[in-house]
Formats: C-alpha cells, structure tokens, sequence
C-alpha cells in the first residue's frame, strides 16, 4: 500500500486557502515576493525552516500543524506537548480548577481542543440527571453530551438555536484548526436531531462570547448564559484570489 504525504508547498497552500488568502496577501503579509511564494508552494523553492516558521505564523497555524509543515519540508518538530497531568502543568491545573470552583454555585467546565471534558465543578451534577450512562464514559465529549437525543437536548428548551450555536462554533473551529477529529464530529453532531425553532430563523455567531441557554430541570426551567473563553484570532481583510 502507498501512502501520499502532502508536501510543504501543498500544505502552505492549503492553510491559505483556508484563511481565505491570495498568494499575495500571504506574500505582503510574510514582506516576501508573491513569485518566492509560489515557487515555494509549487515545490520549485525548498523554504528553510525559518521561512516555514515565517509563513506558519503569518498564517495563525496552531502549533501541532506547523509541527507537520516543518517534517513535511524535511525538519525537525518545534513544538513539544505534554500530557496534562505532566508535573509541570500542575500549577496550570490547580488555576483552572480554581476558576471552575469560584463559578459555584453555576456550573462551569474545563474542555480540550476536542471539546473533551477536562474537569468540572460541583454545580454540574444536576443539570446531567438522565443522561444515558454510555455518554458519560471517558473521554465525555461535551458536545455530543449536549446534543445527543439521549443527552441533555430532550431537556435544552431553546434547543434549536442552541444546536445552532454550538455547530456553528465548531464549524469555525474546525477552519480555523483543520483538525480531521473536529470535522468527524461535526458530522456526527448534524446527524442528531434538531428542536423546535423558536421565532425567527437565526443566524448563528461563531464568535459570540455568550449565547443563552434554557435547561429544564425537575420542574423548573433554569436559564444560563454560557460563555467559552480560548485565545483571539486575529481578523483580517483581503480580496480574492488563487
């Protein structure tokens, strides 16, 4: 069996298209000629490692993927990752959970880039009654947990718009992140059944910091506002373009 690995150059390209760039925006962006970087993408130039950190950057590509740009051009990876329960990140894992508990008595949630569950506070445990029990096996994926039919959406209210919320989001992750796990899981997330549209179709926000949420639980219904925090990308302006 053969395997095909992307070259350099094609994956330069494919993190462009995916930020929606020209060659010459990336060009002018990375103060390069558009005619070095298309000689690099077309693999007629090898780029030295400095250059493929250059444009990496210049593209926002998280760090595991510009680890996979710097093997593909012939390096050695830059980035090392380490477990989260590694000692060193003890001090890390301690803040978080410190966050979670000042959250009390509203629940809060830690996740990874998957949207697995990291921790979670004391004030989580109600809003998960009902829950089918193989949803709560590790890794919990927080996403499918949420709208799953045997999850919590039978008891989301406003679970449409949530829904929506949530896709969207993940969507604009998965561009951003070009992580094959993010689209499997959008995918799958598509496949669950939907809610009932309250009001007017609405048009879903990726970037939104909060969007509410209405859960029943018992006999009441309890109304939250969730909020995600992760790092900024910024925004840029360009035409199209090849």
């Amino acid at each position: 069996m053969t395997t095909t690995q992307n070259t350099v150059g094609e994956l330069i390209r494919e993190w462009r298209t995916r930020r929606r760039m020209s060659q010459l925006d990336l060009a002018m962006e990375a103060e390069i000629s558009q005619r070095h970087l298309s000689f690099m993408e077309s693999g007629r130039s090898a780029p030295s490692r400095d250059m493929v950190l250059h444009l990496a950057e210049q593209l926002e590509i998280p760090l595991r993927q510009r680890n996979q740009l710097l093997l593909a051009a012939g390096y050695a990876p830059s980035f090392s990752e380490k477990p989260l329960d590694h000692p060193s990140l003890a001090p890390a894992m301690d803040a978080v959970r410190m966050v979670l508990k000042g959250h009390e008595p509203y629940p809060a949630i830690a996740v990874d880039r998957h949207w697995n569950l990291i921790e979670g506070n004391a004030a989580l445990g109600p809003m998960l009654a009902g829950v089918d029990a193989s949803l709560l096996e590790p890794p919990v994926n927080v996403l499918r947990l949420s709208l799953h039919p045997k999850g919590v959406a039978p008891r989301i209210v406003n679970l449409h718009e949530w829904r929506s919320h949530l896709i969207e989001r993940l969507k604009h992750q998965n561009d951003t992140a070009g992580d094959p796990f993010l689209k499997t899981l959008e995918q799958e997330l598509l496949s669950y059944p939907d809610g009932p549209r309250a009001g007017r179709p609405m048009q879903a926000d990726p970037l939104a910091i909060a969007h509410p949420l209405r859960l029943r639980v018992g006999d009441a219904v309890l109304s939250f506002i969730s909020t995600i925090s992760s790092p900024p990308m910024k925004r840029r302006q360009h035409g199209s373009g090849a």
